[in-house]
């Protein structure tokens, strides 16, 4: 592999994306949300945490604030006392009301549907705009890039980059647009649920035959 053809990877990879297609036909952003201001809020919140403890959080977060501008007028306290299981919970709560607050102020109360609106928000980052535009608004901007992708993305070789802005470089190269948001999802359900980075289960997976770093 180590001599792998870009052709040869190109090809691979789209072998890969299609047997994870039909290994996870169900496969989206396990956040719950209802509109592009809670998945915002919600991948905020899910630095350093799982999903499930996020979602468990949330619906107790979005009854007392149930959009920017309930939120950007909340007490740090109040939030932080909601949010508290998530850990960080301080740095967290300043985020997520400073995000509201910029929700508010410069775009009348409505999360922004571009990367470079959503980027300029505070507690956004780019990981974060492509959850939102790829989840909540069906832009595929670019790959999400977290743990699991960067892992499964180093572990395929379908990068040899370490930084998340090279690695999404490279996914958008090797892979169609229209695959962008679909492929984070695919591969955060297999990092989670077969390629546990701890005990990744080989034996048990669809693409080992693909993969370079196969243990069987």
């Amino acid at each position: 592999m180590a001599r792998e053809s870009k052709k040869a990877r190109a090809a691979r990879a789209a072998e890969i994306y299609e047997l994870l297609s039909e290994e996870y036909p169900d496969a989206h952003c396990e956040l719950s949300f209802e509109n592009p201001f809670q998945l915002a809020v919600a991948t905020i919140l899910s630095a350093q945490t799982t999903d499930e403890r996020v979602n468990m959080v949330t619906p107790a977060l979005f009854a007392r604030y149930p959009d920017a501008l309930a939120l950007a007028a909340a007490r740090q306290d109040d939030v932080e006392e909601i949010i508290r299981s998530t850990g960080f919970f301080r740095n967290k709560a300043k985020s997520i009301i400073g995000f509201a607050r910029g929700v508010v102020a410069d775009h009348d109360g409505e999360v922004p549907a571009s990367m470079t609106a959503l980027a300029a928000l505070p507690g956004v980052g780019r990981k974060t705009a492509n959850v939102i535009l790829g989840n909540a608004f069906g832009i595929a901007e670019g790959v999400v890039v977290d743990t699991h992708v960067t892992r499964l993305s180093t572990l395929l070789r379908f990068t040899s980059e370490e930084t998340a802005e090279k690695i999404e470089r490279d996914l958008t190269e090797l892979f169609p647009r229209e695959r962008w948001t679909m492929l984070s999802h695919l591969l955060i359900w297999q990092g989670r649920r077969v390629c546990i980075a701890r005990r990744p289960r080989c034996e048990a997976c669809a693409v080992s035959h693909l993969c370079p770093s196969s243990r069987v």
